[in-house]
């Protein structure tokens, strides 16, 4: 089987399977099967599972004794005239458990804004890897379309050089143009397996998908504007961006997780209830036991200086996402509104006239009102020009992608 026999094998076998699904249908298939995301739910789980355990105290302790050896009346064991009871319960003091279930529940809602950070980030590469699809799709199938009637003109041409009636040279520029065309198909067939592998694992759905995008939705996409300007994106990206939040929350974490460790300074109690038989001051004696460590000194202070340090370099760190982010959107709406500008000076006008042309090449080749040097000219011409046309619609739907992403609200009208 030789290269371009393969090449075919490999393109019908990726045209079979094939699921047609819009963007929502992805995204509903997403949320449900999307294994990522239902590993990181556990780790919500975990976090309410270390909320009650640390509202649970420690358990009660209960001792007791006998007399092991009686030497008045030279028994062992006398259990009869010599045994006590004793029960003790740690009191915690400072504010040590309110203090500790606080940092759990905080360390909750870190568990929450970094599910929300993997979702948005999941559903960024299912959103790009879906328009990639779709759009190397349209540059396959167009690319096709150049193929065939170009095979059909070079098999001519093969026939009239083998007859004599036209020169090796002519097929020979005609090869190139075919050969450059697989070469095209080979790379885009190669980009498509490669984003429908994507959204397999992205989906969980094991058929190839086929974008389901109408004419009409594909222009209304391109078409969309942002809603606000370039301050109010960086504005909505402070208050919506999970990785942002995620940094604000770390110092809030950090500040209780401070104030849990200077609460583990404070001495606890330990009090408790003794029985006695016969060893006490009175017979059957029952007492009331309390206990505490004497505070000679702060058994948690290096606890208590590195949470603060920690308390210090959250604060640099959420300053540093902060400046981080608002460039990255000022970076990012500037790509948007140069990629849109350079769209919009392509008329649709413009690209029926491409059409048009093209058609109209084809024509007047036919009819021997166009030489071969200019025919292949013009379509080396038009194959590079349709595939940076439907680049440049690709581009500038991930920027809006991108700007989606920072700014994790609607900013699209």
């Amino acid at each position: 089987m030789n290269k371009i026999a393969g090449l075919f094998v490999v393109i019908s076998s990726i045209m079979t399977a094939q699921q047609q699904m819009s963007l929502l249908d992805c995204e509903n298939a997403f949320q449900q099967n999307n294994l990522q995301l239902l590993a990181e739910q556990y780790n919500i789980n975990m976090a309410d599972a270390d909320i009650l355990q640390a509202k649970i105290w420690e358990l009660p302790q209960i001792s007791g004794y006998i007399n092991a050896y009686n030497p008045e009346d030279r028994k062992v064991l006398d259990a009869g005239k010599a045994k006590g009871l004793e029960v003790t319960q740690l009191i915690y003091m400072g504010g040590k458990k309110k203090n500790e279930v606080a940092f759990a529940k905080s360390n909750k809602d870190l568990a929450q804004l970094q599910f929300t950070q993997l979702l948005v980030e999941l559903r960024t590469q299912l959103h790009t890897n879906y328009y990639n699809l779709y759009y190397e799709k349209l540059k396959l199938e167009n690319t096709n379309k150049q193929l065939g009637y170009m095979n059909d003109l070079l098999k001519a041409y093969k026939v009239q050089s083998a007859k004599g009636n036209v020169s090796l040279k002519d097929e020979v520029r005609l090869q190139s143009i075919v050969i450059q065309l697989n070469n095209d198909k080979l790379g885009i067939t190669k980009d498509i397996l490669e984003f429908e592998q994507n959204l397999k694992v992205l989906t969980g759905i094991r058929e190839n998908i086929e974008p389901q995008i109408s004419d009409e939705e594909a222009r209304e996409i391109l078409a969309a504007q942002p809603f606000g300007d370039e301050s109010d994106l960086k504005r909505k990206a402070i208050e919506n961006n999970a990785d942002y939040l995620f940094n604000l929350k770390l110092i809030d974490n950090s500040k209780l997780y401070a104030q849990w460790q200077k609460s583990l300074n404070v001495p606890d109690l330990n009090v408790g209830a003794e029985y006695d038989q016969n060893s006490g001051t009175f017979r059957n004696e029952i007492n009331l036991k309390v206990g505490i460590p004497i505070p000679l000194w702060k058994v948690n202070k290096g606890n208590v200086q590195k949470a603060n340090y920690a308390i210090e370099q959250n604060q640099r760190n959420a300053e540093f996402q902060k400046l981080n982010l608002e460039t990255k959107v000022q970076s990012a709406f500037q790509m948007w509104k140069n990629q849109y500008g350079q769209l919009l000076e392509i008329k649709s006008t413009d690209l029926d006239n491409l059409d048009l042309v093209y058609n109209g090449i084809l024509k007047n080749f036919r009819n021997g009102n166009v030489t071969l040097i200019d025919f292949t000219d013009f379509m080396e011409s038009y194959r590079q020009t349709s595939l940076q046309i439907y680049d440049m619609k690709n581009e500038l739907i991930q920027s809006a992608e991108q700007l989606n992403q920072l700014v994790q609200t609607k900013i699209f009208y």
